[in-house]
């Protein structure tokens, strides 16, 4: 195996910035966010089997009580506001739970056999697989809800407005709820208030097999003969509107009518065209009275059972799938229920993101197809940092609303070999994510210790941890060590990561400056010293009680040594007094350097090793 570079700078600054019990210090009014994505499934589960295809009685599952109190207070410890909870609704699973007369899902149409959160069986409860008791799985869930906020963070859940579980069986709607498609005609392919979208006079057959593919690994089971009851035939939820999708195809699912016809007619009010100027307030009047499509009906009321037990914001699955419209209408009675309600929606298509942020009246987006992947690019060693001005440019009228990761449950693992192979990459790049704009930051459970996302679970290929089976996160495993949540298990150098994101994130929270004006000074660099690369970047933030410069290095193995020039604009935007001074980094609080403002410009010392980054303060 090949040995891990880890740049001896960084480890010696983590491990020196954080002790192992921190003292907390009264912090200023937290005002970044920051959202801990956890796999629920996954967070608590100790067993170390990872057997492919394993039951959960062989690989173990976690649960909801997991989250005890010490797990919270560390989680929360690392600069966490809010915590987003995946797989939470009851989506399909392999197995029964006679105890609550739930029946298997078919293993012709799950994927893995834990079974995708994103094909949700039933909104109006949680995942069985989550409760010690299944009898009384809500109340774990709702137990759960007050403990997150008993520490003092925000709870957010999965919302998939998009499609539903091919099976989709809703045994516990409340008074008054019917379930969908329980009042469809089942005769047209087409009507405004039908749930679903129909394939008359035929039948659902299962996708023909790719690659080898069996349910299950191949393992015998009831349900396993390749066929599923379905006529006439549903649209599959990605769209596919033939009664055999292709394996590739989001088969487990079928889609969501929202009043838009096959043809792409609209049935319902269109937004005023000043509608991107207008408040949730106004949104919300606008739709009073309107005769919208049952299905928005629906997910109002399903939003409104889950603000009801005290969950404060959703993550939106493919919310660019669904109109613009809907998504006025359901977030502005979301608002009107819980005014600081977090709406996150997954959005990859850069031109309608601000359709989806000032008609939708989502809070905040994916910044996906942009910024992560064009940091990914440079993590991997391929690309230039010059490519990120053009970006923070071009987003800088909605920056507040694009939501900075470098992991989520859909991409590869950052220490996995198909992507950087090594977490320490990451840092400067967490750095720049975590600093550049006023917009909430997110990590993925695990991603603080350098989770490879190695395992074979069985649905899926490894690099990135499986939402579809039951499986161990090792590295996770070794944070957790038994429940203590000390990591104790993990080596030096891990610890030392954790403790690196641990300060990025606290400082993020706590800075005023972060929350102010930005400008980039990458560009004025790279025109006036050829010693500052296209692996470096710099920027300035500021307020009325803080001046920031942070830069960063991104080269695995060059040092920069050099000086940093602080643009003509910068200078008159801050108006510093000429002289010298000395400035302090003041993120990891270990390096000195010197300011120097002449009549005619400013300058700082550099001296950076591989993957290093700083935050200076200007006082």
């Amino acid at each position: 195996m090949k040995k891990m570079l880890i740049p001896a700078v960084l480890v010696a600054t983590a491990l020196s910035c954080q002790a192992p019990e921190p003292q907390q210090s009264e912090p200023m009014k937290p005002q970044k966010i920051v959202v801990y994505q956890v796999f629920t499934r996954l967070f608590g589960n100790t067993n170390t089997t990872n057997k492919p295809w394993g039951t959960k009685e062989e690989n173990g599952v976690g649960k909801f009580n997991d989250f005890t109190d010490t797990a919270l207070e560390e989680i929360k410890k690392l600069g966490v506001s809010h915590i987003w909870y995946t797989g939470v609704p009851h989506h399909g699973v392999i197995g029964d739970f006679p105890e609550i007369g739930v029946s298997s899902d078919d293993p012709d149409i799950i994927k893995g056999r834990a079974g995708s959160p994103y094909a949700v069986r039933d909104y109006y409860q949680v995942n069985p697989d989550l409760a010690v008791d299944v009898t009384r799985r809500m109340e774990e869930f709702e137990a759960l809800i007050a403990r997150t906020h008993k520490h003092d963070m925000k709870v957010i859940i999965d919302i998939v407005p998009n499609h539903v579980s091919r099976f989709y069986e809703g045994k516990n709607n409340p008074a008054g709820v019917r379930d969908f498609g329980a009042d469809d005609d089942k005769m047209v392919e087409y009507t405004k208030n039908n749930n679903f979208y129909y394939i008359p006079g035929k039948a659902f057959q299962v996708p023909e097999s790719k690659n080898g593919y069996q349910p299950l690994g191949g393992e015998k089971h009831p349900l396993a003969d390749g066929r599923f009851e379905e006529k006439p035939a549903k649209w599959t939820g990605n769209g596919s509107r033939l009664a055999q999708p292709d394996f590739y195809d989001w088969y487990e699912t079928v889609k969501i009518n929202y009043g838009v016809s096959p043809d792409g007619k609209k049935d319902f009010d269109e937004l005023p065209a000043s509608a991107d100027s207008l408040d949730w307030t106004a949104h919300y009047d606008f739709w009073q009275g309107k005769d919208v499509p049952d299905s928005w009906k629906k997910f109002k009321d399903i939003t409104q059972f889950w603000l009801g037990k005290g969950v404060d914001g959703f993550r939106f699955d493919m919310a660019e799938m669904v109109p613009v419209e809907f998504w006025s209408y359901l977030n502005s009675h979301i608002k009107m229920t819980n005014p600081e309600a977090f709406l996150l929606a997954e959005v990859y298509n850069p031109t309608l993101y601000r359709d989806y942020i000032r008609k939708g009246k989502m809070d905040y987006l994916y910044d996906k197809v942009e910024l992560y992947d064009t940091l990914k690019h440079i993590m991997k060693g391929h690309g230039s940092t010059d490519n990120l001005v053009p970006i923070l440019e071009g987003l800088k009228d909605i920056e507040h609303h694009m939501l900075h990761f470098l992991e989520n449950h859909d991409e590869q693992r950052i220490a996995s070999p198909e992507f950087a192979g090594n977490p320490w990459k990451a840092m400067p790049a967490m750095v720049v994510s975590a600093t550049v704009s006023t917009s909430p930051t997110m990590i993925y459970f695990g991603q603080e210790v350098g989770e490879p996302g190695a395992e074979d679970a069985g649905f899926g290929d490894p690099s990135r941890t499986s939402i579809f089976d039951y499986i161990g996160v090792p590295q996770h495993q070794k944070w957790m060590n038994g429940g203590k949540f000390d990591g104790g298990l993990l080596s030096a150098n891990e610890k030392a990561l954790r403790n690196y994101y641990s300060e990025v994130l606290n400082f993020t929270r706590n800075s005023s400056a972060l929350m102010g004006e930005y400008m980039e000074l990458h560009s004025f660099n790279r025109s006036q010293n050829p010693a500052y690369t296209n692996k470096a970047f710099a920027f300035a933030r500021w307020d009325k009680s803080q001046k920031l410069i942070v830069v960063t290095n991104f080269d695995e193995f060059k040092s920069v040594k050099t000086t940093l020039k602080l643009s003509p604009e910068l200078l008159k935007a801050w108006n510093l007094e000429v002289g010298n001074r000395d400035i302090q980094e003041v993120m990891f609080g270990k390096k000195k350097t010197k300011l120097r403002v002449t009549d005619t410009g400013a300058e700082i010392d550099l001296d950076f090793g591989p993957w290093e980054s700083a935050v200076f303060e200007i006082q």
